[in-house]
């Protein structure tokens, strides 16, 4: 694999030295797959060829336009071809090592194109749809509160902050010049929206007993002592279709995969005999 990067990398560099020029061509359509865009001692390179290449997740280049990338592709797969040519000439592809991993890349391929295809006819529209329902059905009602907080080290700080307040003067500036949370402190002390579970226990308790817009005593947790300000309350929104469609769509992906596997195992004759090695049990805590 040091080789595969170092081919990629050279090609990178290549483009990063023509960048201006490359960034000034037109987008052209895209040829036919079988369209040769070049020979590399009479062995083609064709359309088809930078497609499977450009589907290879480390060929990734974040920032890179796709023309760009297409430049890139093609001299990397000259590199590649030539050094193919020349492992052939070595007869590396004869050694029982090469044999082994091109079968076990064979399997691997076959496997992931297989699964890919069953999964796309299972991530339907409808399956998805069908899916968000029932979710949805069991979700619960739950609270939700907007607030935000000051923290500070002594209960007598927690005290003389908290009577400011009271007596008028703005949460959020006195947070902005007090709180030592530096993760809501530029904020005014905002916390945003949290469900009950998401705070350490004395705090959510004095939080969801507040009524919106109340402030609170201090309260001490492991952190220190805290003022609370309620700023809102409601039930939280259910997430709409949309908002959980691309988490749907990957659940019933690898939820079809695993079935299918699971199937073929149950369906096939397995052995394994006494030179296989045995799997350790997992360590307790």
């Amino acid at each position: 694999m040091q080789t595969f990067s170092l081919l990629w990398r050279t090609a990178a560099l290549a483009l990063g030295l023509a960048l201006p020029a490359a960034a000034q061509t037109n987008q052209a359509p895209s040829p036919a797959p079988d369209t040769v865009v070049a020979r590399v001692n009479g062995a083609p390179v064709t359309a088809g060829d930078l497609a499977v290449a450009a589907d290879d997740p480390a060929l990734s280049l974040p920032g890179v336009s796709d023309e760009q990338k297409k430049g890139l592709l093609v001299d990397y797969m000259v590199d590649l071809k030539l050094g193919a040519q020349a492992a052939e000439k070595a007869k590396v592809g004869e050694s029982p090592d090469f044999s082994r991993k091109l079968a076990y890349f064979r399997d691997k391929l076959l496997l992931d194109e297989y699964l890919e295809r069953e999964a796309k006819k299972a991530v339907t529209p409808e399956a998805a749809r069908s899916l968000y329902d029932e979710t949805v059905k069991t979700l619960k009602p739950e609270e939700e509160v907007h607030a935000r907080h000051i923290l500070v080290e002594s209960e007598a700080e927690a005290k003389k902050i908290a009577g400011r307040i009271k007596g008028g003067e703005d949460f959020a500036k006195v947070a902005a010049e007090t709180s030592k949370d530096p993760g809501s402190k530029a904020e005014g002390g905002d916390l945003g929206w949290f469900t009950k579970e998401r705070m350490v226990p004395a705090f959510a308790e004095a939080a969801f007993k507040l009524d919106a817009g109340k402030v609170s005593d201090p309260v001490k947790t492991q952190f220190g002592w805290h003022v609370i300000k309620v700023e809102e309350k409601r039930t939280k929104p259910v997430p709409s279709f949309d908002e959980m469609k691309e988490q749907i769509d990957t659940y019933l992906t690898r939820k079809t995969q695993q079935d299918i596997i699971t199937k073929l195992r149950e369906q096939a004759k397995i052995e394994k005999t006494d030179a296989a090695p045995k799997a350790e049990e997992p360590k307790k805590p």
